[in-house]
């Protein structure tokens, strides 16, 4: 297990790839993440690696992180995050770790905070279908109805779905396929959306689901060592567009194992026809 990066989403664009077709991509970017601390398994009972994020002001650094980002000789960091990691892959302190930690193609999990909604009601936070606009109905159209049963339990049950705060939350995005990267502007390229507002932190990590590839780096992908790519210096995947044809084809089959299916089973017509 590697560990993660952070990175600011910048916004969604597009790829335009081999035949026409284009790739909707989310711009993440990062900005001297460079690793500040390691925990170990002998000191602090399990192995992470400390990632910081862009640069602060010095003035705005307490006394005690000054101290932090002095002994690691690195520039106080506007975002620390730690990413657990195995023995094998713990990463030295001080280094600055680029675009080039993730393989164009591969699988990556992308956590963020989703975006503040404030608090809404029912039809729009759980798309409740609302009351009757007529007969019947006099000022809540859009109320939830009834949300309790009799004397017995006498309660709500928690978990009822009913008006209250929308978005802000932690949610992670998994199996998302990293479109290219582009190591001189540290910038990786994400197929689809990402959790997260524009400007916002996301933590992107290697898919937990899916295999590493065998030629990402390890322990990480250090900044210097970039590879090399077309004129423009990005690097991009082979396999980025969706295979529209290959979804159909399957989506096709399913449907015909399905109706295969039904034709076999027995209906209840011949079912009375072999009782009698």
């Amino acid at each position: 297990m590697r560990t993660g990066i952070i990175a600011r989403k910048m916004g969604m664009t597009r790829l335009f790839v081999e035949g026409g077709t284009h790739v909707p991509v989310t711009v993440l970017a990062l900005d001297s993440v460079e690793v500040v601390a390691q925990r170990t398994e002998d000191r602090d009972g399990y192995n992470a690696v400390q990632i910081g994020f862009g640069k602060a002001k010095v003035k705005r650094v307490s006394k005690a992180l000054r101290g932090h980002f002095a002994k690691a000789k690195v520039e106080p960091k506007k975002k620390l995050v730690e990413f657990r990691v195995d023995a094998d892959n713990l990463v030295d302190v001080g280094v600055e770790i680029g675009a080039n930690h993730f393989v164009a193609g591969q699988h990556v999990d992308a956590t963020g905070t989703t975006i503040g909604k404030g608090f809404a009601g029912v039809i729009k936070r759980h798309n409740f279908g609302g009351m009757r606009a007529s007969h019947g109905v006099s000022v809540s159209h859009r109320a939830h109805g009834s949300t309790g049963q009799c004397q017995d339990p006498g309660k709500v049950f928690k978990g009822k779905k009913m008006a209250g705060q929308m978005g802000n939350k932690r949610r992670t995005q998994q199996n998302l396929v990293v479109a290219a990267i582009d190591v001189a502007r540290g910038l990786v390229l994400v197929r689809g959306a990402v959790p997260g507002s524009k400007g916002g932190f996301v933590y992107l990590r290697d898919a937990v689901k899916r295999a590493l590839p065998d030629d990402a780096p390890t322990p990480a992908g250090l900044r210097t060592e970039a590879p090399v790519g077309n004129d423009e210096g990005m690097v991009v995947a082979d396999d980025v567009a969706v295979d529209v044809a290959a979804e159909e084809a399957a989506l096709a089959e399913e449907v015909a194992a399905e109706e295969a299916a039904d034709d076999a089973a027995p209906s209840d017509g011949d079912a009375n026809e072999n009782k009698e």
